[in-house]
């Protein structure tokens, strides 16, 4: 059996391992093996990759496997990875473990729960791992269905409002994704839905490039809150469970960058040349009225809701910047972003369960009555705010160098505008740290709170880790992305 299908195995696994257990304990035992599993399998590949990459082979993807599963449309089970799909593995491996630890009290319909976790978490192991487009979208589709029920269920607030939008956006998205990807396929005449082998054909023309590439950005520009089409996203991580906040934000919204970098870039350089203009002004707007959509709102999860449609934004123009440089930095942050974003859910998450609300007016004080907690919120909202020595600060420089580069007044105009998102950021992030962790605890009620128990500090611990050694030790990560960017940007260079 292929290395990779370790990753939907395991999953697969999982889901029967939950059906059949019985009582909390097995339930948790079963997630918990799962998830370590699949946590121990990334890191294996990563170094299994690396090992590759040193003794010299330069093969654009390794550890291939293909299967056909339907011939009258050539479609395969096709997979492989790259740097940037050993690194999206590592990261959702994290999220997922961490996300186990973050549901550990969950109740009630524990064990329904975690099936259909462990249903999202398949589908976005199967997305970076596939190189056929069908099988791409297949997965694209078993990681969004799951949501609504995840939101529906066992959500907060106006749950079912929220379920219902995130759901009929994304699955607009998704039909805008099906319609580019059946014109990539019939427009370029081949003879298999392999995208690798499609883009060695350069077989697609310039004017039906631009008929289906449109599509395809938006279709996986929807997932990675594209203006105007981000709208579902605030309201759906507000009313999410934390664990399902952690995956949606952390890991599901970076399948939009990876797939529009993966197949509308790759498969279609001339178009992306053609129109890059007109998708940077939207994720222009995005990023800097994400930030200041994040500045107004007194809901804990509503202010990093809107903070991630800026940092996500910020990878959609990066990666319309069309050059190396840009474009591993798009990569570094859906890391930094994905790391970033769960830590802050998960301690959302965590405050919300022991003072019942997330009203940034109601909230002071919490440092005299939740050291831990409290100091964790520091550390993440530094990260969010890119202080040097954390994730955050070598992906947005290496963003901003890289768009800089574009040595044109529209893009330095642009690349210009988007940086004021930083201190945009700092604004907001600051003012909140300050209101609710300093000064005088004025709810009694507060006063009796407890700190983390265990399994949340081992949630957000493996979380601090992850995005202090990416910030101290970026370079073994950009270089692995480095190396596998640049077959993309290659063809997108004029």
């Amino acid at each position: 059996m292929n290395f990779l299908s370790i990753f939907v195995l395991i999953p697969l696994l999982m889901l029967a391992g939950l059906w059949a257990a019985r009582g909390i304990k097995a339930i948790r035992g079963v997630m918990v093996t799962g998830a370590s599993a699949l946590l121990i399998a990334s890191v294996v590949l990563t170094f299994m990759y690396l090992g590759e990459r040193s003794a010299g082979n330069t093969a654009e993807m390794l550890f291939r496997a293909d299967t056909l599963w339907y011939a009258p449309l050539h479609i395969s089970y096709s997979v492989g990875v790259d740097g940037i799909s050993v690194a999206m593995l590592l990261l959702s491996a994290i999220i997922v473990f961490t996300g186990t630890f973050a549901s550990w009290r969950l109740q009630p319909l524990t064990k329904e729960y975690f099936l259909w976790f462990t249903l999202l978490s398949m589908g976005v192991f199967g997305f970076f791992i596939s190189i056929d487009l069908f099988t791409m979208f297949m997965f694209y589709e078993i990681a969004l269905i799951p949501m609504y029920l995840l939101i529906g269920v066992w959500g907060s607030g106006r749950k079912e409002y929220a379920a219902m939008k995130l759901t009929l956006m994304l699955m607009g998205g998704s039909a805008f994704l099906l319609i580019g990807i059946l014109g990539i396929y019939f427009g370029s005449g081949a003879t298999t839905m392999n995208l690798l082998e499609i883009a060695q054909l350069h077989n697609i023309p310039f004017a039906q490039q631009c008929i289906w590439f449109p599509p395809t950005f938006l279709g996986f520009g929807v997932l990675g809150a594209l203006f105007p089409f981000h709208t579902w996203s605030p309201d759906g991580h507000a009313s999410a469970p934390t664990a399902v906040s952690m995956l949606h934000a952390g890991v599901l919204m970076k399948l939009g960058g990876y797939g529009c970098f993966r197949i509308a870039m790759y498969l279609m350089p001339e178009a992306a040349n053609e129109l890059s203009w007109i998708f940077l002004i939207l994720t222009g707007i995005s990023v800097v009225y994400g930030a200041f959509s994040a500045c107004v709102q007194t809901d804990l999860k509503y202010i990093n809701a809107y903070s991630s449609v800026s940092h996500c934004g910020l990878v959609l123009f990066a990666i319309l910047m069309l050059n190396q440089t840009a474009a591993t930095g798009a990569i570094l942050q859906m890391l930094s972003h994905g790391l970033m974003t769960a830590l802050f859910f998960a301690l959302i998450g965590m405050i919300y369960g022991r003072t019942h609300t997330r009203d940034v007016r109601e909230l002071t004080g919490l440092m005299k009555v939740m050291p831990f907690l409290s100091v964790c919120y520091v550390i993440a909202g530094l990260a969010n705010l890119g202080l040097p020595g954390l994730s955050g600060f070598i992906a947005e420089m290496t963003i901003f160098v890289g768009s800089f580069q574009n040595n044109d007044v529209f893009h330095r105009t642009l690349t210009i505008i988007a940086c004021s998102s930083i201190v945009i950021t700092a604004v907001y992030i600051l003012r909140l740290v300050g209101k609710i962790l300093y000064g005088t605890c004025t709810n009694k009620h507060h006063l009796a709170l407890t700190d983390a128990t265990w399994d949340e500090r081992v949630a957000v611990i493996c979380l601090i880790v992850c995005v202090a050694g990416l910030g101290m030790a970026p370079f073994w990560v950009s270089h692995m992305i480095g190396e596998s960017v640049l077959p993309v940007v290659s063809q997108l260079i004029p």
